[in-house]
């Protein structure tokens, strides 16, 4: 054995023992119901809902929604925050409801769940009422926002959608994450 890896493996065996030394008192006494296994790894926390938050209570027309959204989602190859956003947005414009054209109630030509304009180039009214089109539509606009990822809901929603409320998603975000995780792996 050369000198090199003589000292090496002296060196990690004494580390080895020392820590032995100082942790094994310590270790003996310690109370095992007491104890708690460390983390493993760190995970990034979830951004925090900004301002006052919103909830409706869903039925099973809007649950649906949830779902195809989650769907396509899933489908675009987009992490969960992705689906979180498109959740909000939704719930902002169409509260998860797939309307149709609503009259001298719409908003223009404004129609699906996310509330998109076939004059803005977003699909035809057939295309724009279908949930899986709508949300993959939205999720292509998201996917071209930089820094989506990283950026208060609100912004990212508002990058995509330049609505005349952009404040109104946040309202929205902890429903959108409690949604996202209560189907996400169903």
């Amino acid at each position: 054995m050369n000198t090199i890896m003589r000292k090496s493996v002296l060196s990690v065996a004494g580390l080895a023992f020392a820590g032995g030394v100082f942790a094994g008192p310590i270790a003996a006494h310690a109370n095992p119901v007491d104890a708690k296994p460390a983390a493993v790894a760190v995970q990034a926390a979830a951004p925090k809902p900004q301002g006052e938050q919103s909830h409706i209570t869903l039925n099973d027309e809007q649950t649906a929604n949830v779902k195809a959204i989650i769907a396509a989602t899933k489908k675009a190859g987009l992490p969960e925050r992705a689906a979180v956003i498109s959740i909000a947005t939704s719930l902002q414009e169409s509260k998860l409801e797939n309307l149709g054209h609503l009259g001298d109630a719409n908003d223009h030509d404004s129609l699906g769940l996310f509330q998109q304009r076939p004059s803005s180039g977003w699909g035809t009214p057939e295309q724009i009422t279908d949930p899986a089109y709508s949300t993959t539509a939205f999720l292509k606009g998201l996917k071209q926002v930089d820094g989506w990822q990283d950026m208060p809901l609100t912004d990212a929603a508002q990058t995509v959608q330049v609505s005349a409320y952009p404040d109104a998603y946040a309202q929205w975000e902890q429903q959108a994450t409690d949604l996202v995780g209560q189907y996400w792996n169903s």
